[in-house]
């Protein structure tokens, strides 16, 4: 079977392919359990208050969106009124919400762990959760309106989120090159950082974020977002304010371009499982 999707981002996995992506996502369940990053699962939704805090609507007002609650008597006046099937849910009929759906799995993450006080050698965590994003076009299993992200969080003191991210580059590379894929390493632009600050300078002193790309699609990422989380959140790594960072990936972005390295989804199963 091949991927059924429709120009909205909304896409389905056959069997073969959900064999894939779960085989991809125990390879990097090994890594978390071999790094010392139990699993957590977080709610599918966070409060818009909690986002805010990060300044997300104000970075990312094009790729919010909100679990909005219906008014039924407001949704009676509209059924009555409009053409079935109802395509569109006019706002009207909308309750003020105060849930968001997440783009991102790790911010989660360090709302669990507000308000604590780490060892400076801190913490890791890992998590996959579905995530969503507004985006302007959507393409297959390429870009969905609807992800599973997969992350390895790492809380702690400044050097050790530094080691994170050298720690998993190199696995992803040696990965990468174990399966002969064509891997390149983009920087990319954090946009919780103020481009004109202090702040963008020490972004090309040490990147923040970047992209592992094939054949240019960017499959994951390995994110610092120094103490911007830690401060927020007041989570603390010794007598300092936690640094962050994530290695992350879009787990159907791998499904497809598995499927495009191997020619089928068994023949990328049985590479990855042949992975140790």
């Amino acid at each position: 079977m091949t991927t059924t999707a429709t120009d909205n981002g909304l896409g389905v996995l056959d069997g073969s392919q959900l064999r894939l992506l779960r085989a991809f996502d125990a390879v990097v369940l090994r890594w978390a359990d071999a790094w010392g990053a139990p699993e957590f699962r977080f709610p599918f939704l966070m409060r818009c208050q909690d986002l805010d805090t990060f300044d997300y609507y104000d970075n990312f007002p094009h790729l919010g969106l909100v679990a909005a609650r219906l008014d039924p008597q407001h949704v009676g006046a509209l059924l009555a009124q409009t053409p079935r099937p109802v395509d569109r849910i006019p706002a009207e009929v909308m309750e003020p919400t105060a849930f968001a759906l997440p783009s991102a799995a790790c911010y989660s993450v360090y709302l669990d762990l507000a308000g604590s006080a780490l060892a400076a050698e801190g913490v890791l965590r890992t998590t996959a959760g579905t995530c969503f994003r507004n985006e302007d076009h959507y393409q297959g299993l390429q870009r969905l309106l609807g992800f599973t992200m997969r992350e390895i969080v790492c809380i702690g003191a400044e050097e050790v989120a530094k080691n994170h991210l050298v720690r998993a580059k190199d696995a992803v590379t040696e990965l990468c090159a174990a399966l002969g894929l064509d891997l390149e390493l983009e920087v990319a632009t954090d946009p919780f950082f103020d481009k004109n600050s202090g702040k963008a300078k020490m972004q090309r002193l040490f990147p923040v974020k970047e992209e592992f790309v094939v054949n240019g699609l960017a499959i994951g990422s390995v994110n610092y977002h120094r103490n911007f989380f830690g401060e927020r959140c007041e989570i603390g790594a010794g007598d300092e304010p936690a640094h962050t960072s994530c290695l992350a990936f879009g787990l159907e972005r791998w499904v497809h371009v598995l499927t495009d390295r191997f020619g089928t989804t068994a023949a990328a199963v049985s590479a990855l499982e042949g992975i140790r």
